[in-house]
């Protein structure tokens, strides 16, 4: 569904990647890691085309989505949890979810506001509250909605259990394993390093703007060095 060979990007002068490959195919989990700053929300957002790819290839589907405007990108299925949450605080959670929807071109699309409400009851519970009063955790449950309420075919989350407290983390992580058991084509980028291997079939490894490891999740738990070089505090 997804290639990426030899980006490289940037912000103005500043050069961010070097050589980044990955490849995703349709119903799979990849991962991509690395420690801060190598390089890995630069990448998400070279894909999304929120960045302008200085080199290198970029398809999605066998079409080169290379610089295209994000929002092409998206027409095209590809639905974005950001880092930060950034969902529309003065909305609604309801308004925040209604704003991004679309079928898709389908009569019956598989992400409803009534699907996402038996995905996330709490949501439900707060449908006409403002999203800035939610807390941390509701914000991001809200964030993934917004993104499924475009029937994403491929659901790129960037940090997406970042500072919550672990029981929210962790329905986080079961609803991203419900999402795969349903076919759902993921890219996630997470520093939960255990909850990763659960969930990944492969993982990719930045380091300084470049891959360096690709393998299978079991691979990468058996390596013990490669986590410690390129993973380690």
């Amino acid at each position: 569904m997804l290639t990426v060979q030899n980006l490289a990007a940037g912000y103005g002068q500043s050069q961010v990647l070097f050589d980044v490959s990955l490849e995703l195919g349709s119903g799979e989990v990849l991962a991509l890691l690395g420690r801060n700053g190598m390089g890995k929300t630069t990448t998400i957002a070279s894909i999304t085309g929120m960045l302008p790819a200085w080199n290198g290839v970029l398809t999605m589907d066998g079409r080169s989505i290379a610089n295209m405007p994000s929002f092409q990108v998206g027409k095209l299925g590809l639905g974005l949890v950001p880092e930060g949450r950034q969902i529309f605080p003065t909305l609604t959670v309801e308004e925040n979810l209604v704003a991004t929807a679309t079928r898709r071109g389908s009569a019956n699309p598989r992400w409803t506001l009534r699907q996402v409400w038996d995905l996330f009851p709490r949501l439900r519970e707060r449908r006409r509250q403002s999203g800035g009063v939610l807390s941390g955790g509701e914000q991001q449950m809200l964030a993934i909605g917004r993104a499924l309420m475009t029937n994403p075919r491929l659901l790129i989350l960037d940090e997406a259990t970042e500072g919550l407290a672990p029981a929210i983390r962790a329905e986080i992580w079961a609803v991203l394993a419900a999402l795969k058991n349903e076919g759902q084509t993921i890219l996630v980028i997470d520093k939960h390093l255990s909850a990763v291997l659960r969930l990944a079939d492969r993982i990719v490894v930045l380091e300084k703007g470049r891959s360096v490891w690709t393998g299978t999740s079991e691979a990468l738990a058996s390596a013990q060095d490669i986590r410690d070089k390129y993973l380690g505090v």
